[in-house]
């Protein structure tokens, strides 16, 4: 068995502190380079699509490294791993950030750029293609990181509280990068451009430091694959164990099916919010910040929730909540009841989130951890992307044989109504009968390996 801290089996422990210290501190950098990066992407160019492309290049590596990242995680010290892919994420951050200083003589100030009055730099294609190449970075090295902090996490904190764990540990993030970080990068950025991408390295290197300072061995258990990495045998042996576990394809496919749907809606919101909430740019960020709001309250309860009513209720009533969520949206026009919508939204995609991915942590084997969840989150991911574009050509088309207003409303419409065919589908599936089955069986296979 792993050794950890002694407090762990009796609370969280020291060591789950460190890491839970750790995410927080990078996820504070994470809330600034959020604003950060973009604003500095319009300061070199006013082109939307090369704006675009910015967030293409964070996203794009969870499409291309998200598998070979899971085989990674199974073969090397999982805690290793993690500090390394936060030096590698300070280090392509503080070289940037050197690139932005640079540049910053050159640059329009932010206050003119928000202006409209900006003359912008003539050559602004060093700085865009940095740009583009520290985000696919950043985002390579988190796909990598992501993935092996999600299977650290059941190395330091005993399987009956994981769910509390992932709950605090997302309940900090949340307000860190969602409250804390944006409005500080903009103060940040009045001062200087660069400010923001140096103070966001330095969190990265802190982060680091806490990950290294995990006491314990974090080598991957069990039947653990060494050797010459055979990419394609060992990918394919996470996808057929999720595969073969019914409970988890299941929720595979659900988590695949909401996130498309979810962003099918969500890549219109900008102009739904502009044109049939008709809010401004301020009242647009407040509203933003419903599903934090709602994510925070969810992280405080969500293990109590699962343990009063069960795990396959909270999760069955998630996915009802969010289908009709995404209804009452396509159908009103008040922000006030948009906000508290996301409110509610938010407090059960963290309900949602608390308990799948804990329930992960604890049946998958620890020599599959990485390759199964890695395998989880390829579908989750790509389904984002696929979701997104279904959304825009989805208003485009119905924009030709439907009034403006109904063509924005449609993408929320038609995503809750195929979330009704989603919980037919998981009335049978999603019970707290077969996540205890699922729970038993991987308990009786741990004791079977420990004797």
């Amino acid at each position: 068995m792993t050794t950890t801290d002694a407090p762990a089996r009796q609370g969280l422990g020291r060591n789950y502190w460190k890491l839970w210290s750790a995410s927080v501190v990078s996820n504070f950098g994470d809330g600034l380079s959020a604003v950060a990066i973009p604003w500095l992407a319009t300061a070199v160019t006013r082109d939307p699509l090369q704006i675009a492309l910015v967030t293409l290049a964070t996203r794009l590596p969870w499409l291309l490294f998200s598998l070979p990242a899971g085989v990674i995680t199974d073969r090397l010290d999982r805690r290793k791993l993690v500090a390394a892919m936060d030096v590698l994420r300070f280090a392509v951050m503080g070289t940037f950030a050197f690139a932005v200083l640079a540049w910053q003589s050159g640059l329009p100030t932010p206050d003119q750029i928000a202006g409209g009055t900006a003359d912008l730099p003539e050559n602004g294609t060093v700085l865009l293609v940095l740009l583009y190449l520290m985000a696919f970075l950043l985002g390579s090295a988190e796909v990598l990181r992501d993935n092996t902090a999600q299977t650290l996490l059941p190395s330091i904190v005993a399987k009956d509280r994981l769910e509390k764990a992932n709950g605090r540990m997302w309940g900090a993030e949340v307000v860190v990068n969602n409250f804390i970080g944006p409005p500080l990068a903009g103060l940040l950025l009045g001062l200087a451009f660069a400010l923001p991408f140096f103070i966001n390295a330095g969190t990265f290197a802190v982060a680091a430091g806490l990950v290294f300072m995990l006491a314990g061995q974090f080598a991957p258990k069990g039947k653990v694959t060494s050797g010459r990495i055979a990419w394609k045998s060992e990918i394919g042996e996470g996808v057929r164990w999720l595969w073969d576990h019914r409970l988890l394809r299941s929720l595979a496919f659900l988590l695949g099916a909401t996130n498309g749907l979810a962003n099918a809606a969500a890549a219109i919101y900008v102009l739904f919010a502009q044109e049939i909430l008709d809010v401004d740019a301020t009242q647009f960020g407040i509203l933003l910040t419903g599903a934090a709001v709602g994510a925070v309250l969810g992280s405080l309860v969500a293990h109590r929730i699962s343990a009063r009513i069960g795990p396959g209720t909270s999760l069955f009533l998630s996915l009802a909540t969010l289908g009709g969520g995404l209804a009452v949206i396509g159908l009103v026009s008040s922000p006030i009841v948009v906000y508290a919508v996301f409110v509610v939204e938010g407090f059960f995609v963290v309900l949602w989130n608390v308990i799948t991915v804990s329930l992960r942590q604890s049946i998958i084997p620890d020599h599959l951890l990485g390759r199964v969840n890695s395998v989880y989150r390829f579908f989750g991911w790509g389904a984002i992307s696929v979701g997104t574009l279904l959304g825009g050509a989805m208003v485009t088309i119905a924009d030709t044989w439907l009034s403006r207003e109904w063509s924005l409303r449609l993408p929320y419409l038609v995503a809750a109504g195929v979330h009704v065919l989603l919980l037919v589908y998981a009335l049978p599936r999603l019970t707290n009968a077969r996540i205890a089955e699922a729970k038993n069986q991987a308990s009786n296979a741990d004791d079977s390996v420990d004797s």
